[in-house]
């Protein structure tokens, strides 16, 4: 999946097709090579990886006036139901049908279709719609309306024993036998799992090479470990259930989400974007928490983003501070410097020219100083500077054969491209790729990735239409939402606590006034600017100082005269938020929790059992398709059904026909007609089958 954007009508097919979700980097053909190979070329590739970047600057540090566009992109994952045995497993058919998906729309040319990619699972496909969307009101609403036309197109692609329900994982990853077809006994190359076969992992040689490259690096298997939920006994005693422990990237990487890219305006509003995002990360997990379930238990916790950045941490046990080793010249830092974070995690610095830097940045961010002083010299500002020298303190994970010394830094971006897609942070920079002849224009982008998938594709629709309206009142008002990251760190840590929309507070500014009013602020202001606060004042408002974000996203609505039948379904969207934020509604992990507890074959024991997987996931995908009301989730809001029938795929009017097909049609016109002579039915295919002479005397006779 190439990480291409936005552009006007139909050639915009880009901003949402990897709008940041290049989750392994591009794919392309060729061979991978080993670590032990990849290891050789760190330096090379990192050098190399700025010097594409610095030419890449060059050349669009000037762009500016760019439109909004913004897309968004679902995961899905396919599952096998066996209805006699009541029985769930991974269908492991994404290939196949992504194949089919891509050749259905291949035929299409309605302006909003969809695009279809490849993920990390071989049980995974991940949609977008083909062309992003423009900065009108009306495009919000055009959302939703995509997202449903996504499931409908994907379920014509479906068996009849297979559901693809938007659930944020499988809950019986790594439990006995939980994938179709069953796996080759080939001992797992590329994971050395014990518990999660190969084949689960895309087919593709990319993936495979990325999963073994990364526990190479590491020096073992991944080593994933999850506090167990712990269900209270008589006399409010506690259980003792030893953690969950999980051994492959599919645990993590094998998890579906929401994640939603703007095009900015120019350079540094893409920054200001990256910085406001970040600070909003822990706050929108929390709300979208969706996973309570890890490998058939339930979790002491409610989100994913723990888990992911375990299965991809490539770290050393010296880098993570936990022993000591002998360097590897070959590594960055020699596999020895401390890095205090996996490549899947938090920001580590802002990136916007702001006042009071050190006060906002006061997290450790380990830089190649190499490679943070080649850009200060060739005239990079500070901030993004620091921001590369971050990313670049890593090593590139996959390299191909062939594209290394061969890669002309003039005219491609690949090594930069193979670090910076491999940061998978909570929000990613992505300045402008290679221009292409006849092209579209892609500008500066800014990806959001922390939120959780939903059920319904009207919650979906909301959290991303909540989340466009955010970033045009910041940028409209001129709004500071920044605290510093060890804060947004700590709201991280909280947002995976069980219920944490009720039961944990976060921090957040208490003012949102203009930048320029902030310009000189003392030390002491600044501490005082941020405070703990529940979920539903950051989304509705606190006291007389703090108006919240929904608020704040309807005096944008009034501010820009939003009208009414777009302004209607915002409401709707922004009220549900609100409900949720308040403990009105569930969250889906409370909602899937209480489900599971509340199943008649549940023992109290935290394990969820193959029934109750079946009868989860079924009910889930019932949901997500309307089919079944879920007042706990969402409220009075009615999912109108989803089916197949709306799948939309259009039907041509065709100029040609087969004869034979045609005769069989008029032969069964004719059956149906009543008794007597039947007449033949008159068409223009009909006339030009004949001579002009044959057609006239037709004529003449009826």
């Amino acid at each position: 999946k190439t990480d291409d954007k936005p552009r006007p009508a139909r050639a915009g097919a880009s901003i949402c097709s990897g709008v940041g979700s290049i989750i392994m980097g591009l794919l392309k053909a060729g061979k991978p090579l080993t670590w032990q190979q990849t290891k050789v070329h760190s330096c090379y590739i990192r050098e190399h990886g700025v010097r594409q970047f610095l030419s890449m600057h060059r050349r669009s540090e000037s762009l500016g006036n760019d439109r909004l566009y913004y897309g968004d992109e679902i995961e899905y994952g396919l599952l096998k139901m066996d209805a006699t045995n009541r029985t769930v497993r991974l269908s492991l058919r994404g290939a196949d049908v992504m194949q089919e998906l891509r050749q259905k729309e291949s035929n299409q040319h309605d302006q909003r279709g969809c695009t279809w990619h490849q993920e990390y699972g071989s049980w995974m496909v991940e949609g977008t719609p083909s062309a992003p969307y423009g900065g009108y009101t009306a495009s919000l609403v055009e959302v939703e309306q995509n997202m449903r036309l996504r499931r409908a197109r994907l379920l014509t692609a479906l068996r009849s024993d297979e559901i693809a329900p938007t659930m944020a994982n499988f809950p019986l990853m790594g439990c006995g036998d939980f994938v179709h077809p069953p796996p080759v006994d080939e001992g797992n190359p590329a994971s050395m799992s014990d518990c999660v076969p190969d084949s689960c992992i895309n087919p593709h040689p990319r993936f495979g090479t990325l999963t073994a490259n990364i526990r190479s690096r590491r020096g073992s298997k991944i080593d994933i470990r999850l506090p167990a939920f712990q269900e209270m006994k008589e006399g409010n005693q506690e259980t003792k259930h030893e953690d969950i422990r999980m051994d492959c990237m599919a645990f993590g990487m094998g998890c579906c989400c929401l994640q939603v890219t703007f095009q900015a305006s120019d350079i540094d509003e893409s920054r200001y974007l990256y910085d406001q995002l970040a600070t909003l990360a822990p706050i929108f997990l929390a709300l979208t928490a969706s996973t309570p379930i890890f490998k058939g238990r339930l979790a002491n916790t409610d989100v994913r983003w723990g888990v992911i950045a375990a299965s991809v941490d490539d770290r050393t046990p010296a880098e993570k501070g936990e022993a000591s080793a002998v360097t590897d010249p070959d590594m960055v830092g020699g596999g020895l410097k401390r890095m205090f974070k996996s490549r899947y995690d938090s920001v580590s610095c802002y990136i916007h020219q702001t006042q009071a830097t050190d006060f906002y940045n006061d997290v450790p961010c380990e830089v190649d100083e190499s490679v943070r002083d080649m850009l200060l010299l060739n005239g990079v500002d500070a901030p993004v500077a620091q921001h590369l020298g971050h990313l670049f303190a890593r090593d590139p994970l996959v390299a191909f054969e062939g594209a290394i010394h061969e890669i002309n830094d003039e005219e491609s971006t690949e090594h930069f491209d193979s670090i910076n897609s491999t940061n998978w942070q909570t929000v990613r920079w992505k300045p402008p790729p290679m221009p292409v002849t006849c092209g579209p224009h892609i500008g500066w982008r800014t990806e959001f990735r922390s939120m959780e998938v939903q059920l319904t594709d009207f919650e979906n629709a909301a959290f991303t239409a909540m989340l466009v309206l955010v970033t045009r009142a910041l940028l409209v008002f001129d709004l500071d939402l920044k605290i510093p990251l060890s804060k947004v760190d700590d709201n991280l840590e909280r947002a995976h606590v069980m219920d944490a929309v009720n039961k944990n507070t976060f921090w957040f500014c208490r003012h949102v006034i203009p930048q320029g009013a902030c310009t000189g602020k003392s030390e002491e202001l600044l501490a005082c600017s941020f405070e703990e606060m529940a979920m539903t004042e950051i989304i509705s408002g606190k006291g007389n100082y703090f108006p919240g974000l929904v608020p704040i996203c309807f005096a944008y609505l009034e501010h820009i005269g939003c009208d009414a039948g777009s302004f209607s379904r915002l409401s709707t969207y922004l009220r549900f938020i609100q409900r949720r934020a308040s403990g009105d509604l569930m969250t889906p992990a409370a909602w899937i929790r209480r489900f599971v507890r509340g199943h008649p074959e549940y023992r109290g024991d935290g394990v969820v059992s193959q029934g109750i997987a079946y009868d989860l996931v079924q009910v889930c995908d019932e949901i997500g398709r309307g089919n079944r009301h879920c007042h706990e989730l969402l409220g009075d809001v009615v999912i109108e059904p989803i089916s197949q029938d709306i799948s939309n795929y259009g039907i041509p009017l065709k100029g040609s026909v087969d004869r034979t097909a045609i005769g069989k049609l008029l032969d069964q016109m004719c059956n149906r007609a009543p008794e007597g002579n039947p007449s033949q039915p008159c068409a223009p295919m009909r006339s030009r089958a004949m001579s002009p002479m044959q057609a006239f005397q037709r004529q003449q006779t009826v």
